[in-house]
């Protein structure tokens, strides 16, 4: 018999199988013939699976179930390093539970050909059917604390991302990064930012995962095309270098893990990245056709604040988003979402980039553009868009104003300066610290007041500004944007006044109120464009609105 082929119920083992796995079987207590496989496991019900303690020379500092009894985060000190660790704990084998694993993972490789009923199944119920009918085959059923570490493995394995699978599951988690083969895992902690794992990868394991995840992206990899940027299934952002010959210390991989629920206005307030005044601010530029330039450094909530801030957006009005990588969410229905495609192999398929994905978005007539990030050539078709009367917004790395319009008229953006007025608004963000905390900030949001007729300078306007000791914002008092805005509806400045007023309370109701998920909060500003008067006279409770 073929190693890995499923053995009939009523065939005999041979004795070098005897010798293996039979024999742990012989040896055990773990399984009972004739008895069904254990139910789902239900940490209210069952004992975890987990016990965890910090190894010698650490000491635990927090700790979190990712999964409820079954995968337990553990952060501890190295007492050597004084450095936090972050500590997986996943359910720990015995000799014959591991045999029987590995024999089940090879076996489920042949019967795991699925049919349309299976295709149509949950996956989770097809795999345990799968499973069970093997422990049929093999003539044992298992006691349920083993079953459901076998099911947990199984399904890690062939569902999840394998090691990665709980790093991937943890919210807390924002980016995990592998270095190499044989190198630690690195992540970035919601609480404790840049923090050491205990998993590491050999290099078949590693590649294995890297084809895995390159695959379940859509994407190919391979030593010839070692280099891949794609977006996983659940959306997150990968940045893969297959083998040596790029990366010398071996496979690597970045993942930028996605949050399923976007980031709204509220929970920026709440994060302080913005005030309350300052989303205001950006909600009367954004219902009057203001064009916005997010820029920072890296993980610096550019494109958070984008996507928050573009829930403003006007409930009907045509958006197209261009992006590299799938990241810009909207509860808009008049959406048209675009992304980049590679050449699909050698004479099949040319490459789309974001030149021609704009190119093509000019033709839809759209009233709003989202770019994810300027970077080429791409920018001078954006400036056009923006001096035609289509409203844009976009992000780009630079620290800060002067250093944005410096990248934005030289190599390769090469955007001449003219056009950069029509361009309203850039705010700065920055991942700065806060005692012993980094945070997102919004360092300043300027507008663009046009060019210096005498110098040929861009002017600019400072309209808020970030004060780093009491860790507020100041509005400067003037703001060309608001006042253009009041000149075209024809109101006085107290009626701007009584507007941005207005705005406020909803923003500041919906933050006491606790509504925070994204959907709620669209479709509250939607109302607000629609039927204001029946928004403020809902003040109280904003949820009958989106009951």
């Amino acid at each position: 018999m073929m190693p890995g082929t499923p053995r009939p119920a009523a065939e005999e083992p041979t004795s070098r199988e005897r010798s293996g796995l039979s024999r742990l079987l012989d040896r055990t207590c773990f399984f009972r013939k004739g008895v069904e496989i254990a139910g789902e496991y239900d940490p209210a019900v069952h004992p975890p699976l987990v016990e965890a303690a910090p190894p010698p020379g650490y000491e635990e500092l927090d700790r979190y179930w990712i999964t409820a009894g079954l995968s337990l985060a553990v952060i501890a000190r190295n007492t050597q390093t004084n450095q936090a660790e972050y500590l997986l704990f996943e359910p720990v084998l015995s000799e014959f539970e591991y045999e029987l694993l590995e024999r089940l993972f090879d076996d489920l490789r042949d019967v795991l050909i699925l049919d349309d009923h299976d295709i149509a199944a949950d996956r989770r119920v097809v795999l345990s059917r799968k499973t069970q009918g093997l422990l049929m085959e093999y003539g044992l059923v298992l006691d349920d604390r083993s079953a459901f570490k076998i099911r947990y493995y199984l399904e890690r394995n062939f569902l999840g991302w394998s090691r990665i699978d709980a790093l991937m599951k943890d919210p807390r988690i924002e980016d995990i990064s592998c270095d190499g083969t044989r190198i630690p895992l690195f992540l970035y902690h919601r609480r404790h930012q840049n923090i050491k794992t205990n998993i590491l990868f050999d290099e078949p394991a590693l590649n294995s995962l890297a084809i895995t995840l390159a695959q379940r992206s859509g994407k190919h990899v391979s030593i010839g095309s070692p280099l891949v940027d794609a977006t996983l299934p659940d959306g997150s952002r990968l940045q893969l270098t297959f083998g040596s010959e790029v990366t010398t210390r071996g496979t690597s991989f970045t993942i930028r893990k996605f949050r399923e629920a976007p980031f709204t206005p509220v929970e920026l307030m709440e994060s302080h990245t913005f005030d309350v005044d300052q989303l205001v601010y950006f909600w009367m530029a954004i219902e009057n056709n203001k064009s916005l330039l997010f820029v920072g450094g890296t993980a610096s909530g550019k494109t958070t604040s984008l996507n928050a801030v573009a829930l403003f957006i006007p409930p009907l009005a045509k958006v197209v988003s261009i992006e590299d990588t799938r990241e810009i969410t909207l509860y808009h229905e008049n959406w048209v979402a675009t992304v980049t495609r590679e050449t699909v192999s050698e004479g099949l398929g040319a490459t789309i980039g974001m030149f021609d994905l704009l190119k093509a978005a000019m033709r839809q007539r759209p009233e709003y553009i989202l770019v994810g990030e300027v970077r080429g050539s791409e920018a001078q078709t954006l400036f056009q868009a923006m001096s035609t009367g289509h409203t844009t917004f976009s992000t780009m790395h630079a620290g800060g104003v002067d250093a944005a319009i410096h990248r934005l008229e030289n190599e390769p953006l090469n955007v001449p300066r003219n056009m950069l007025q029509a361009l309203d608004v850039i705010s700065v963000q920055a991942l700065t610290h806060r005692g012993y905390d980094r945070v997102r900030r919004c360092r300043e949001i300027v507008e663009l007041a046009g060019i210096d007729p005498i110098t040929g300078s861009l002017q600019v306007n400072t309209v808020y500004e970030y004060n780093p000791v009491p860790d507020t914002f100041t509005y400067s008092g003037r703001s060309r944007i608001l006042g253009e805005i009041m000149e075209y509806r024809g109101w006085s400045r107290a009626r701007l006044d009584e507007e941005l007023q207005l705005r406020r309370s909803v923003l500041l109701a919906m933050q006491k109120q606790g509504i925070r998920d994204y959907r709620a909060v669209a479709r509250i500003v939607q109302a607000y464009a629609i039927e204001p008067d029946r928004v403020l006279a809902s003040l109280d409770d904003l949820g009958r609105l989106i009951g």
